[in-house]
């Protein structure tokens, strides 16, 4: 069993508790946070939806980060998480509210280097209508490793932010 999947019940229980609910962008991931939070009973309460944004120009034309920052920085960066995160909770916004939570993923889960940063920089991103934070990570392991360990670490973030409220 992975942390994500033993993550995601509270994560989502607590989401509903709150009356609060979460938007998910995707790009190393591909889908994978998306698919742990619906796979728990009850998550259509609280789970907007996700977008995989997997090619760098629906980052820019889907999700609203910056085209010179891409042009600039690649997608394996800090700021785009952040911008993913805030674009996600627009994006899958319900009669014009965005979601309470926009979380994202962007990294590179190898084979090989992207965007000059190694194999295992990922970069994960929270964002409120308070502003928007990302984490950097540096995993190990192989394709699958990386990408199931972004889940958790992402999903482990959101659940401290909305236990300790920082």
């Amino acid at each position: 069993m992975t942390d994500a999947v033993r993550i995601a019940p509270s994560l989502v229980a607590e989401l509903t508790v709150r009356g609060e609910t979460v938007a998910v962008a995707e790009s190393l991931t591909g889908g994978l946070v998306v698919a742990e939070l619906v796979a728990v009973p009850g998550a259509s309460a609280v789970v907007r939806g996700g977008v995989v944004a997997y090619a760098t120009p629906l980052k820019a034309s889907v999700l609203g980060v910056s085209a010179e920052l891409l042009a600039a920085n690649g997608a394996v960066d800090p700021e785009v998480a952040r911008q993913m995160a805030s674009g996600v909770r627009r994006a899958l916004a319900v009669d014009g509210v965005p979601a309470t939570w926009g979380i994202s993923t962007t990294g590179v889960a190898g084979p090989d280097p992207q965007d000059g940063q190694p194999v295992g920089t990922v970069f994960v991103g929270i964002a409120s209508e308070d502003g928007a934070e990302a984490f950097a990570l540096h995993l190990d392991g192989d394709r699958e490793a990386i990408r199931n360990a972004a889940v958790s670490e992402l999903l482990t973030r959101l659940s401290i932010r909305l236990e300790t409220g920082e």
